[in-house]
């Protein structure tokens, strides 16, 4: 019997994958998996489990009351746990924290492969792990600095499923993990505790727009990969800002993807203005009209609290509404868990 992956994305930015057998409903597997979803009647009656199915495909059936779901908020993606058939892999929106449904974050372990400083900007993390961890390109986790007590959050700079995981980490003088990271050999294993995070990307409907500040770059890095595998047709537009020359990273990594996934573009735009880069200042000043696409376009933003801030005023002061805008604002020891 062949199963579906769903991801249940919690309030507090947990995400649990269970596996949904063909036929099983929602509700049925994630109680099998010890994971309560809210739930009253589980007839299709009180509406109690309603939820949103945010990408994949699924069967609701007719055993369900109008008063339960109305035809407007199954038509916007509103689900009923209790009715929900997958017929795809899914990601599924719970309105309440894990805590509530009785399960939390996991953790998992991993080991060093590779630490690869980039100028004095960046330091790339490379982890082996015996078994893929399941998460959604765009998360987090948080990594545990050994002998600290403390941890450090780090999207994942890799697609879901490799057997090695990657992290773009910004060098800080006196950090926690960069002053690790300067000492660590390979071999030695990290705990991890994730995936975190509710900015992942969705299903692609229509073009998108990318932007990326510093090592924000790193969530677009899994996305852009996914593209890839589902060889994406929609038009993909990246915009990298960073502060100095020296902190544009992994641009041959970025120019490899224009060259692997149809219909990529990308611009670096640099803001010192002793530089000699050809796009110089915010990554507002070089978004032209057409990567907006008259609003019918998902904007996905990650990047300083400045940077997110200036975007929005933009937006706002331009009357520019994209279909979509999910952000997320990272501070330089963690991604802040402020996204939307």
């Amino acid at each position: 019997m062949s199963c579906h992956k769903i991801a249940l994305n919690f309030e507090d930015g947990v995400t649990r994958f269970i596996e949904c057998k063909d036929g099983e409903k929602v509700l049925d597997a994630a109680f099998r998996n010890k994971i309560n979803l809210p739930m009253d009647c589980s007839d299709g009656v009180c509406g109690t489990c309603k939820c949103r199915a945010e990408s994949g495909s699924y069967d609701l059936g007719d055993d369900f009351i109008d008063d339960a779901l109305t035809s407007d908020e199954a038509e916007s993606g509103l689900v009923l746990t209790c009715q929900m058939k997958p017929t795809s892999d899914c990601v599924v929106a719970v309105p309440t924290t894990s805590a509530a449904c009785k399960t939390g974050q996991q953790s998992f372990s991993a080991t060093v492969a590779r630490v690869s400083p980039h100028n004095d900007a960046a330091i790339v993390l490379e982890l082996d792990i015996d078994t893929a961890p399941a998460f959604l390109p765009g998360q987090y986790a948080n990594i545990d600095v050994p002998g600290s007590g403390q941890n450090r959050s780090y999207s994942f700079s890799t697609a879901p499923g490799e057997a090695r995981i990657g992290f773009l980490i910004k060098k800080i003088p006196g950090g926690l993990m960069s002053n690790w990271l300067e000492r660590a050999e390979v071999g030695t294993t990290l705990q991890l505790t994730g995936p975190l995070g509710s900015f992942y990307l969705r299903d692609v409907q229509r073009p998108l727009l990318f932007l990326a500040g510093g090592t924000g770059l790193a969530p677009f890095l899994s996305m852009l990969e996914v593209l890839v595998r589902e060889n994406s047709t929609q038009r993909i537009h990246l915009i990298y800002g960073v502060t100095r020359d020296l902190d544009l990273v992994l641009v041959d990594e970025i120019e490899a993807y224009a060259k692997r996934l149809a219909n990529f573009t990308f611009a670096t735009v640099v803001a010192e203005e002793a530089s000699s880069h050809p796009r110089k200042g915010w990554v507002t000043q070089h978004m032209p009209a057409e990567v907006l696409n008259g609003g019918d376009v998902d904007v996905y933003l990650c990047g300083p609290p400045p940077m997110v801030d200036a975007v929005r005023r933009h937006f706002d002061e331009n009357q520019v509404t994209p279909n979509s805008f999910h952000y997320e604002k990272f501070t330089p020891n963690a991604v802040a868990k402020v996204a939307a």
